[in-house]
């Protein structure tokens, strides 16, 4: 029972923090509960949110992955670069964006995996690479994607359908949910995810069970690389313009959400679900901040403490699962009567289905009973557990107290 509440805790911190944080701006913000409060939300979710989940992958592993936002950027600006200036045409230039990024993911996977390097180093050096490569490319000039009133600009009713009356759809908000769901898929019902959770848990063990180490962690980074194209795509979608050398911080909103969502920085553990949980956590601090005139630097600080929260979290939990935790008498008397109490509740099923109520009333005022019994033994046997134990830990200062106080008397007769 203990493990199901702290698996439930875990389970439900993040979204019980995302539902206070709506309601609290809610309450004390100005029009937060509307529409276009709404899609803002959304809109501000979407590429922060592909690239998140994205580095979810890598954190599994283990691993790390600062380059995701720039190379986002760097796609971005490579494909605009190839619709402005070289004549591309726009779904050409939307797939360059995810090939570059993919390009970079792979790079990242084979200096991680088959080199040796650190990911830290390996990713920090492509966060530079990609920045100045953006800027290479497109010799310091801005790309411009076509607008929505042009017919090359259809992609962008993947991100937000605008309707004649001027409404808004974020169908961005599909998109995004279909890449979580795919991704959670890939995680939980394929070897490629089984492989993943292995190598953060354990590379060494999972290298001796026949792992392709290699292989499986390098896939994480180009999925990576994958996702931070589609984030390049819906960053064009939104803004239209994309600037040279931009993208530095984004990855670490990326790497932010993922775990406030409760993926642990020491591998091994995540969810996807759980990360679109956090990216949602973060643009709701991004719209409901200015929604209370507060500028939004704030975010950055309320961010950083959220994510020191999380980590604190993780850490705590990371505690508990390594911790030896003894059985006492008082602990196994109570998993005995629960286990008691489960016999009955199938025989009252049993005894119900075979239409025999009195024998059902009867179990189940039995089952009244133990529980009674159980509560008020438990209590009894826990407390004269615990007075045993602050005995045992006062003798225990006792003794020490006696032992510094011979030494003390030892030293001073040597002098």
């Amino acid at each position: 029972m203990i493990k199901i509440s702290e698996d439930s805790l875990k389970t439900l911190l993040a979204p019980a923090a995302l539902v206070i944080l709506y309601l609290f701006f809610g309450i004390f913000g100005r029009n937060f509960f509307s529409y276009p409060t709404l899609v803002n939300i959304i809109d501000a979710a979407y590429y922060i949110g592909f690239i998140s989940v994205g580095v979810t992958f890598v954190i599994i592993t283990g691993g790390i992955d600062l380059s995701v936002g720039t190379v986002m950027m760097a796609a971005a600006i490579i494909g605009g670069t190839a619709y402005k200036t070289w004549g591309w045409s726009i779904g050409l230039s939307l797939i360059l964006i995810i090939v570059v990024g993919i390009a970079f993911g792979f790079f990242n996977g084979i200096m991680v995996s088959r080199v040796g390097m650190p990911p830290f180093i390996v990713t920090l050096g492509t966060m530079m690479i990609t920045m100045g490569v953006g800027s290479i490319v497109s010799n310091v000039q801005s790309a411009t994607f076509p607008t929505r009133a042009v017919a090359d600009g259809w992609y962008k009713n993947f991100f937000k359908l605008i309707n004649d009356d001027g409404s808004t759809i974020p169908t961005g908000a599909i998109l995004l949910i279909a890449i979580v769901i795919i991704s959670h898929i890939l995680l939980n019902k394929t070897k490629m995810g089984r492989y993943i959770y292995a190598i953060g848990s354990n590379k060494e063990a999972a290298r001796l069970s026949g792992v392709n180490v290699q292989r499986w962690e390098m896939m994480a980074y180009v999925i990576a690389g994958a996702y931070a194209g589609i984030g390049g795509i819906s960053y064009a979608a939104i803004y239209t313009t994309v600037l040279p050398a931009a993208g530095q911080g984004f990855e670490l909103y990326a790497i932010a959400g993922a775990v406030i969502g409760g993926t642990s920085l020491a591998g091994g553990v995540g969810t996807v679900f759980g990360t679109l949980i956090g990216v949602l956590i973060m643009s709701v601090l991004s719209v409901g901040l200015p929604a209370m005139d507060l500028q939004s630097h704030y975010q950055t600080f309320f961010t950083g403490i959220v994510v020191i929260g999380a980590v604190l979290l993780d850490m705590y939990r990371n505690k508990r699962a390594s911790e030896v935790r003894l059985v006492t008498p008082a602990d196994q008397y109570r998993e005995e009567q629960l286990a008691n109490i489960e016999r009955l509740r199938e025989d009252v099923a049993a005894a119900k289905s075979a239409g025999d109520s009195g024998k059902a009333a009867s179990l189940e005022g039995k089952i009244r009973e133990t529980r009674r019994t159980l509560k008020k033994t438990y209590a009894r046997m826990r407390a004269e557990e615990k007075a045993e134990e602050a005995r045992r830990k006062a003798q225990e200062r006792a003794s020490d107290r006696e032992f510094q106080e011979m030494l003390r008397h030892h030293d001073q007769g040597d002098q």
